[in-house]
């Protein structure tokens, strides 16, 4: 263990807090953790519907998205170096702003974290039926909630050798993506197609809609690197080290986004859009054309692997540590923050997988739904740190950094208010109904904790009564 590790404890019983979660996971694991969230070959499957979207110019949205988040990512840095806690934007909005607007961020990004689960199990299930067609699709997300559970369950050691493999498997694709790529391109393989700065950027077809246009997909696609906060209280690192890993796994994924997908758009030599029946396995009719439907089979099933069992896995542990914050902090029921002998919050865990599993067997070819729901959790996440910055360090701290502290969480305030407002009906009808049930939630967990705010007693230190932690000021 780092030797940093013992001031990260510190740290956190500073805020009032026990160390109860197990400390080992380095500002690497941080990255691998944080990249896996991502997805590094995420671009596949959505590469025919933002390619007619983008006029052809894929790589250009992800250097849209890249740009547009990083704002978000600085936020994230300057709140986990202020609050090294494992609660993400319900510590941060509660401590930056007020306990009650914590709450609401908080019970607003639950709604991504607790569906995103089971959005990669039902889009694993239904690329699985792709391959085997005749086995009901139910019966593999049923198994990945099971894997996945088993691996969250043994604890952080497990998840990072899991990590581990999963990213070494993905990056060994986007290899052998890149060279299939360039022998394709160099050998004529597919008729017209060759390698130009068409992709990345055609004056002819640029214009403000396709940048707008770019910008609601891009955002959307980075979602997962504000994961990494969740996993505060078992970093190794200082308080500086979720934030440099966050924008750390943003950086490495959207160069792995541009340059995958900027290979593919050689491919696709010039299609001016791809039909209804190509659409959703365009990349992968664009690896058979170039070297045969093995290869393309082969990058379906490791597909399926990095989105079924990979991504799943992270975001489980990231929900779990969510719920085991709030419930920690009387915002939930009690049961969640329990701990066991291997250091991971067991109950919350075991939670997000059988609401995975009752999701899963009711969403089953709904996509678009479940998508529609967890961008709207994310967004309006989002959209409270930016604003926890502003109040935190300029108003209660005097911070004279107007460029931190100021026109960096404007400017992604704005970015995400944009794609917020511009988000699907569906999204914004489910989002306010999933608030007005967290104001529900909120009031009963009020009234039952006689208002009081912070750790229950078995989760605090000696000092939190003794103004030790911020939370028992609150």
């Amino acid at each position: 263990m780092s030797h940093t590790a013992p001031e990260a404890q510190q740290s956190l019983e500073s805020f009032g807090y026990k160390q109860e979660l197990k400390r080992s996971m380095s500002t690497f694991d941080l990255v691998v953790y944080g990249l896996v969230f991502m997805v590094p070959i995420a671009p596949w499957a959505i590469f025919g519907v933002v390619y007619n979207a983008a006029s052809g110019m894929v790589p250009l949205v992800y250097l849209t998205g890249v740009v547009a988040m990083i704002f978000t990512a600085l936020a994230y840095a300057q709140m986990s170096k202020a609050f090294p806690i494992a609660g993400s934007v319900f510590s941060y909005v509660g401590r930056g702003i007020h306990p009650t607007v914590g709450f609401f961020a908080g019970w607003a990004i639950l709604l991504d974290y607790l569906l995103v689960p089971t959005l990669l199990y039902v889009f694993a299930a239904s690329s699985m039926a792709g391959i085997f067609p005749d086995v009901p699709q139910w019966i593999w997300a049923v198994a990945f909630v099971i894997i996945n559970t088993v691996i969250n369950v043994l604890g952080i050691g497990s998840i990072k050798i899991a990590n581990r493999v999963m990213l070494g498997i993905q990056l060994l694709f986007v290899v052998i993506f890149v060279v299939i790529a360039m022998v394709a391109l160099s050998s004529g393989t597919i008729p017209g197609a060759e390698f130009t700065m068409a992709p990345l950027w055609d004056a002819e077809k640029v214009n403000p809609a396709l940048i707008a246009t770019a910008l609601s997909i891009a955002v959307l696609s980075f979602l997962g690197f504000d994961g990494i906060s969740t996993m505060a209280e078992e970093s190794t690192g200082d308080r500086t080290s979720g934030g440099r890993a966050m924008i750390i796994a943003l950086l490495v994924v959207a160069v792995l986004f541009i340059t995958q997908t900027w290979f593919a758009s050689a491919l696709a030599a010039g299609t001016v859009s791809f039909g209804d029946d190509e659409v959703n396995n365009a990349f992968f009719i664009l690896v058979a054309k170039a070297a045969g439907s093995g290869w393309a089979t082969a990058f379906l099933a490791v597909n399926v692997i990095a989105v079924g069992i990979a991504n799943a896995i992270a975001a489980q542990a990231a929900t779990s540590r969510l719920l085991y914050s709030m419930s920690r902090d009387r915002r939930l029921p009690a049961f969640l923050s329990k701990v066991t002998a291997r250091q991971v919050p067991m109950a919350a865990i075991l939670l997000v997988s059988g609401i995975s599993l009752v999701l899963v067997l009711f969403f089953v070819g709904q996509i678009a739904v479940i998508s529609s729901l967890v961008n709207f959790g994310a967004l309006l996440g989002f959209l409270l740190l930016h604003v926890s910055v502003a109040v935190y360090y300029l108003g209660k701290k005097k911070s004279k950094n107007y460029l931190l502290h100021l026109a960096v969480p404007l400017i992604g305030f704005l970015i995400i208010g944009y794609v917020l407002l511009n988000a699907d009906i569906t999204a914004k009808v489910g989002g306010i109904l999933w608030l007005v049930v967290g104001g529900i939630v909120y009031v009963i967990f009020a009234r039952k904790n006689g208002g009081a705010t912070g750790p229950l007693p078995e989760h605090a230190t000696a000092t939190a009564g003794e103004g030790g932690g911020e939370v028992a000021a609150r």
